[in-house]
């Protein structure tokens, strides 16, 4: 496997981190404590093709293979501290645009496409129920069908972009007796009879990524608007988790990459004992440990991107890649977070809050404890 980056690819990476150390934090702080959703932010990063970059040329997209995708959006982890701000995007490239792209008609394609990655358009996705979390297809919501419309009731939890959205990928049972094959997907947009958005949820991490309940009364969605055939979401739901768990932590990765310089920085620069702490061996030793996790967490993200960009199957690779990243992710902040004390507990010096925006990458898309048990099965366990 090579990972060299070719002369384009590594001038598009430096560009990336470029422009978001210049166009994207400015007042995060702010942003974070009050739970502001930056909307320049994200027509900002749609102009720069992020929102675009996997999708083809046809559709608005940069076109750009699987490898190449999440080095550039890990570059754009790194200058962005805005963690929930790249959350969101991740959130509508592998939750909504991919499925569209891979189950969509060409009517859905070029309706809703183009506009996901020009920024005029924002989008998410509704899987999860107040009742229904891990065990993703026993919810609750319906789907009836009535001539030329379906007819959803139920609610939805815990929604990316939810309170943002213009267009959700709502999944709901049209067939309970045949449980996951009796899921189907639609495309659910802002201002259809039924269709309510709840209050926005404050959340412990990830503040400028906005979440809420959605809520489905008689909600009437044309049938032009079912996302694949009736009864294939299943299918559709595992392709958009394989590629969500492959690549959502991309931008994790950057932010890894961050940590560590941030904690050899102060460590060479803050004394204690007449020395630079980063001559006393344990808290050396957790900056090594740091770059360890860095490098390990790199490489499952590259090797999964380079089997997918060669189609393969990445199903364990992926949760593999989920699992390994959020898990080092967390390790990394909390040393960081140790090593610069009581500096690093200060929201002044906004590690703690990259240790709050680590923390859900534990639980979404899919908790470690659920990528433990798709890998044991993947080995045949």
């Amino acid at each position: 496997m090579d990972f060299n980056w070719s002369e384009e690819q590594a001038q598009f990476r430096q560009a990336a981190s470029g422009f978001a150390r210049k166009e994207l934090n400015e007042g995060l702080v702010e942003r974070d404590r009050e739970g502001e959703f930056s909307h320049a932010g994200w027509k900002k990063c749609a102009r720069f093709g992020i929102q675009g970059l996997p999708i083809p040329g046809d559709y608005g997209g940069m076109g750009a293979d699987a490898l190449t995708t999440v080095g550039v959006l890990e570059s754009l982890g790194y200058g962005c501290r805005d963690n929930g701000l790249v959350f969101s995007i991740n959130a509508q490239l592998w939750t909504l645009q991919i499925p569209l792209l891979a189950f969509g008609s060409e009517e859905q394609k070029r309706r809703y496409l183009p506009g996901l990655c020009a920024g005029e358009l924002i989008g998410g996705n509704a899987m999860s129920e107040p009742g229904s979390g891990s065990d993703a297809y026993s919810l609750r919501t319906t789907a009836e069908r009535r001539g030329e419309r379906y007819v959803l009731n139920g609610s939805k939890v815990f929604v990316t972009n939810g309170p943002v959205s213009d267009v959700i990928v709502v999944f709901a049972t049209v067939d309970r007796a045949k449980g996951p094959n009796g899921v189907s997907a639609f495309l659910v947009e802002k201002g259809f009879r039924g269709f309510k958005t709840g209050a926005k949820l404050g959340k412990m991490g990830l503040r400028t990524s906005p979440m809420c309940e959605l809520f489905f009364e008689d909600c009437e969605v044309p049938v032009e608007n079912r996302l694949g055939r009736e009864g294939a979401g299943k299918n559709l739901f595992n392709h958009s988790m394989t590629w969500e768990r492959s690549c959502i932590l991309a931008g994790g990765v950057g932010a890894m990459e961050r940590l560590l310089e941030g904690a050899i920085r102060y460590a060479r620069e803050r004394k204690q004992f007449g020395q630079p702490i980063g001559k006393f061996q344990l808290v050396a030793s957790k900056i090594v440990d740091m770059k360890m996790r860095l490098d390990e967490a790199r490489a499952a993200l590259y090797r999964t991107a380079w089997l997918r960009g060669r189609g393969k199957n990445v199903f364990l690779e992926a949760a593999l890649t989920k699992l390994t990243i959020s898990e080092n992710w967390v390790r990394c902040a909390e040393d960081a977070l140790q090593i610069l004390g009581g500096y690093g507990y200060m929201a002044e010096y906004e590690v703690e809050r990259e240790l709050r925006d680590a923390l859900g990458s534990r639980l979404y898309s899919g908790t470690s404890e659920i990528q433990r048990v798709l890998a044991a099965s993947l080995l045949g366990l």
